[in-house]
């Protein structure tokens, strides 16, 4: 397997820079960390990003994540290894990943769940970082780039 190009925010000067200062503005959102990797790693499988997928599993582990929940986090709906706070953020990010998909794109009951486990910054935390997850996910499938398991995260 060979990626189309290297990087696009590798190649665009300051871009890279930028995504990683949006990122850690995120994390500092009080939304908790394993919170926030299971969210990207959700959007990542619904967006087909192997890239993201690896290095978000690997992450929520290095976070404290078990292996439990990160195989069931595909069908966290399922399961009864999520709190209520993970399952409204999980729900979001899947109705903001899919945007397209509904004519609703994200309904007041998905919404009004999210804001009953967070306040206005938990929120924007949340919402900031989907798109910016999306926009990952994006750029490494539209450049086909290629997972590394031997990357330090």
């Amino acid at each position: 397997m060979n990626s189309r190009m290297k990087h696009p925010a590798m190649v665009v000067p300051d871009a890279m820079a930028a995504l990683q200062a949006l990122g850690a503005a995120a994390h500092k959102g009080g939304v908790p960390r394993t919170t926030l990797e299971l969210m990207n790693l959700r959007a990542s499988q619904l967006n087909g990003c192997g890239v993201c997928v690896d290095m978000h599993a690997r992450m929520a582990r290095k976070s404290g994540e078990t292996e439990d929940r990160l195989f069931a986090v595909g069908a966290w709906r399922d399961v009864p290894y999520f709190t209520d706070a993970e399952r409204a953020a999980l729900s979001l990010t899947e109705y903001v990943t899919r945007l397209a998909d509904k004519s609703d794109p994200v309904p007041d009951a998905i919404w009004n769940e999210a804001a009953r486990h967070y306040d206005e910054q938990g929120l924007a935390t949340l919402v900031l970082s989907i798109g910016l997850i999306n926009l990952w996910n994006r750029l490494n499938a539209a450049t086909q780039q290629i997972a590394n398991p031997h990357a330090r995260w």
